[in-house]
């Protein structure tokens, strides 16, 4: 799915879906060998591959959810 991150006018890591029509906040953020996971306050855990740390918002990428 395509995911845009983006930080909103306090400095907070948030996560729109297009196709949802979802937007959450990002609550913790790992950084595996090959992935950024990240977990939503929603709950859901989505996995970036390729991006590297740090990135630059707003930006639109492919993400797998993982819970």
């Amino acid at each position: 799915m395509k995911i845009t991150l983006h930080t909103n006018s306090s400095g907070q890591l948030m996560i729109y879906v297009p196709k949802k029509d979802l937007e959450e906040e990002v609550i913790t953020q790992i950084q595996t060998d090959d992935a950024q996971i990240f977990t939503l306050s929603n709950g859901w855990q989505l996995s970036v591959d390729g991006l590297t740390s740090p990135f630059a918002t707003p930006q639109t990428v492919r993400a797998r959810r993982l819970q």
